[in-house]
């Protein structure tokens, strides 16, 4: 049987960091599904595919090997056997992701694996529709939410210390523009599930987010 967490919210919102930190300190199995999304945007890249050519994408989903590892203490991504955790984090990956998701195709397809990959175990997964599509069920759902500004503000910071360049202006204009095409997806939107706890992060400290959501997952396992 499994314990599931769902944590939802647009980007930039900490949904990445609350569910690393909970993962470790709660021994939840930490799905990474933005990541994946990632992964099918750089292999489009990779094979130069256009946006427009969703078929050719729905194909090449078909040889596409995404796994998660802990490596060291820390979330590690590979594509087909290749460490790709900065490189998703890039500007030409950033600039596509939000299209590449909106393909239902694709979210039916990634949605299964992570359904498989779930099964008989606590997981805490993050992402746009983890509470109202993937796991509607989840025994615990969050809303974690704030303001364009202070999302932009942060993906500056962690750029920066990835060594990925975008300036503040760059990342609040992909963040409003992947706000939009997240909220007006056919299949999949970005929303809060009606049984989610909503959360505004944008003048919390993120330990104090990590905590809240931790006594709240703590409840529900008593």
């Amino acid at each position: 049987m499994s314990f599931i967490v769902a944590i939802d919210g647009p980007a930039g919102s900490g949904k990445g960091t609350v569910t690393e930190a909970l993962s470790k300190k709660l021994g939840l199995v930490n799905i990474g599904t933005g990541s994946a999304y990632r992964c099918v945007a750089l292999e489009t890249i990779k094979e130069n595919i256009s946006i427009e050519e969703k078929d050719k994408i729905i194909k090449m989903l078909d040889n596409l090997n995404i796994d998660f590892k802990i490596e060291n203490g820390e979330d590690e991504i590979y594509l087909d056997g290749e460490n790709v955790t900065t490189r998703i984090r890039q500007k030409d990956v950033s600039k596509i992701v939000s299209q590449i998701s909106a393909i239902k195709e694709v979210r039916i397809k990634l949605n299964d694996i992570f359904k498989k990959v779930a099964k008989g175990k606590n997981v805490i997964m993050e992402g746009r529709d983890i509470g109202t599509c993937v796991f509607p069920n989840a025994d615990i759902k969050i809303y974690l939410d704030a303001t364009p500004h202070e999302r932009a503000r942060r993906r500056e910071k962690q750029n920066k210390e990835q060594g990925i360049e975008m300036t503040y202006e760059e990342i609040l204009e992909n963040i409003k523009n992947r706000d939009k095409i997240d909220m007006e997806k056919d299949f999949g939107a970005l929303k809060q599930a009606d049984d989610a706890i909503y959360i505004d992060s944008s003048n919390m400290p993120i330990d104090k987010v990590i905590e809240t959501i931790e006594k709240e997952i703590n409840k529900k396992l008593k």
